[in-house]
């Protein structure tokens, strides 16, 4: 994500976003955590003050403060760089059912006892502050619709138990989503737009791992302190496949990165080239507000889309000057060339057309194929844009790098033509937005003479 994300909800939060001192965020970051973690104690000596703790089950409060130390301290690593995620708040949720507002917050608060490594102090307090608040908001907003215990034989537990547990849960999510969004948007570890885009699927994610809470409450009145080791089991199987996922994504990521050194080892003024066009590609994407999966799986596109030039010989890639007629002729084979070696690779999937007609032009007049408008496929469209514009910018055997005025001059002039015109905008939107890394090639260009983009 790149990038980069995201929220912390479930524990979701950079590795080591607090591995630095206070001095070393921004003052509104260091006013944010101040404010969190002085508001947590505000609320604690209330809780003290008012007797709140004075019928705590504290057995329950000490197993659940366990158990959630126990996850928390063995967080999975998701495919958003930096992050993990703990499944330890299920036992927050619990304690909703179990223990009310103030044993919930004392459960979350215990978060700053994690046995992660590198984890300083800083982010320990905050951890365990927002933690405390979002499980108190929670436990409140369970009492205030009426919310109890599992009792045996009771009855209407849809509208004692899980619906309160259902809007408490959604309440924790939120409010613990918000908490930690607010501190990666001062601190400048994230964007709006990131931490907008990841929200959803995160929240999705946690509302469901939170149910675990509801089954740690049912059985508790059953089986008592036994629940808080029986539970281990599910939750650990539920880590292990978030790890499974995160094992699987790394070594696509792999694959994908072992074929574009193969294509800029064979042609090194490339080098870095897949890389652009496959951020101005998500670029695109998500000012086209393209669902995440498809977002994902057009940045694969932008990574292999010259992987074909493997079939090309050297000599006509890093050719000083204009192409000979059968030297472009066999350029022009490098989208089916790449077709045909990632058609296998089964988890790419619509990457495959945005491969094999990514030199394709609105007018017809592209190749492979001579396909026109619409029938371009749409992850053609937005790799042609992507790749014209990094070839422009970039130096090559041939020409030097324009200046990216100039490049977005022809993207303009070519819009509708060459270049589908909804794909240009979005992209000169991004632009603004986002800025452009520029590619160098490795030695000065030879010439100036021009050819047709590859």
């Amino acid at each position: 994500m790149a990038t980069s994300v995201y929220g912390r909800s479930a524990r979701l939060v950079p590795y080591r976003f607090f591995e630095r001192s206070m001095v070393a965020l921004p003052n509104t970051a260091r006013l944010y955590i101040c404010a969190v973690v002085a508001s947590t104690g505000a609320l604690v000596a209330s809780l003290l003050s008012g007797g709140s703790f004075a019928a705590m089950d504290w057995h329950a409060l000490l197993a659940l403060a366990v158990l959630f130390v126990v996850c928390d301290s063995l967080p999975a690593r998701l495919n958003v760089e930096g992050a993990r995620v703990s499944l330890g708040f299920a036992a927050s949720l619990a304690s909703v059912v179990l223990l009310g507002p103030a044993g919930t917050a004392l459960v979350g608060a215990s978060a700053m006892a994690t046995g992660q490594r590198k984890v300083g102090p800083v982010k320990r307090l905050f951890n365990g502050a927002q933690f405390a608040l979002s499980g108190f908001a929670a436990g409140t907003v369970f009492v205030l619709l009426g919310g109890g215990r599992f009792e045996p034989g009771q009855g209407g537990w849809i509208g004692q138990v899980i619906v309160p547990f259902l809007a408490a849960l959604v309440t924790f999510v939120v409010l613990n989503l918000g908490l930690t969004a607010g501190v990666l948007l001062l601190s400048g570890r994230a964007a709006a737009g990131e931490l907008a885009r990841a929200s959803g699927p995160v929240a999705a994610g946690c509302v469901g791992y939170g149910m675990f809470g509801l089954l740690i409450a049912g059985l508790w009145g059953r089986l008592g302190l036994l629940v808080a080791v029986l539970v281990l089991l599910p939750l650990l199987v539920a880590r292990w496949a978030l790890e499974q996922a995160f094992a699987q994504q790394r070594a696509h990521d792999a694959t994908l990165a072992a074929l574009c050194q193969a294509v800029e080892t064979k042609d090194p003024f490339t080098r870095g080239h897949c890389g652009r066009v496959s951020r101005a590609a998500v670029m695109i994407a998500r000012q086209l507000g393209m669902r995440p999966e498809r977002v994902e799986t057009l940045r694969y596109t932008g990574m292999l889309h010259d992987v074909g030039k493997l079939g090309v010989p050297t000599g006509i890639l890093t050719k000083d000057g204009p192409l000979t007629d059968e030297e472009y002729a066999a350029v022009q084979l490098h989208p089916m060339r790449g077709l045909e070696i990632v058609r296998e690779i089964g988890f790419l999937d619509e990457a495959l057309a945005g491969i094999m007609h990514h030199h394709e032009r609105m007018d017809g007049r592209g190749y492979p194929m001579g396909l026109a408008g619409d029938e371009i496929p749409e992850f053609a469209r937005v790799i042609g844009v992507a790749d014209a514009f990094d070839v422009m910018t970039s130096t090559r055997p041939y020409r030097r790098a324009r200046p990216v005025e100039e490049a977005v001059r022809e993207l303009r002039r070519c819009s509708g033509t060459q270049f589908d015109p909804v794909m240009v905008d979005a992209f000169l939107r991004a632009l603004e937005s986002c800025g452009w890394e520029t590619g160098e090639g490795p030695r000065e260009a030879a010439g100036s003479a021009g050819r047709a983009g590859t």
